[in-house]
């Protein structure tokens, strides 16, 4: 078993309908806007470090006011506190270092389209996550209509923040694996 893992988190560009739409109307692209992690000891499940960075996206550089709405980061929060994606990208990777990747869903393929959406597939090359919903729908979880932020409350947790912040993401995935395993769930890092 390995001594820690990342749990982790994405937020990108969206616009009203673009989940529906799959992202294909004109212009739209799931740019990084935020990444949030978690290091969490694997047997203890406890978290062991926390990780946050904002990025500033390319192709679509002014944030919709749907996904401002949506997420809270703004405009200025992005243009004070944003990195250039490959910036952003080496600071996750930097943290996360050989340790395995847990996201809800395959966030790690968002970060290889972005990495190849800027040409910059090296940043990105063969780190691959471990979609936790597989292991949530094995233990018995109903997941339809449920996103990450919601999952902690969602399996009678408790919320571990705001959604649609990648760092309270995270944590909420953290969270519902923690209490699942607590109840008698295996240990999905095994």
């Amino acid at each position: 078993m390995p001594a820690e893992v990342v749990v982790f988190d994405t937020e990108f560009t969206a616009w009203r309908g673009s989940m529906e739409r799959g992202w294909a109307g004109p212009g739209e692209h799931k740019e990084i806007v935020q990444i949030g992690a978690v290091k969490l000891d694997a047997r203890t499940l406890q978290e062991v470090e926390a990780f946050e960075v904002l990025i500033k996206p390319h192709l679509n550089p002014i944030l919709s006011d749907y996904l401002v709405e949506l997420t809270r980061i703004t405009n200025e929060r992005i243009a004070e506190h944003g990195l250039a994606f490959a910036d952003g990208l080496r600071a996750f990777r930097g943290f996360v270092g050989r340790r395995r990747l847990y996201s809800y869903g395959r966030d790690d393929r968002i970060l290889a389209g972005n990495a190849a959406l800027r040409g910059e597939t090296a940043l990105w090359p063969d780190l691959t996550g471990t979609n936790l919903k597989e292991w949530l729908l094995k233990v018995g979880v109903p997941l339809a209509g449920v996103h990450s932020g919601a999952l902690a409350k969602h399996v009678g947790s408790v919320a571990q923040g705001i959604a649609h912040d990648a760092l309270v993401d995270a944590r909420s995935l953290a969270e519902a694996v923690r209490y699942l395993v607590a109840r008698g769930a295996p240990n999905p890092f095994r």
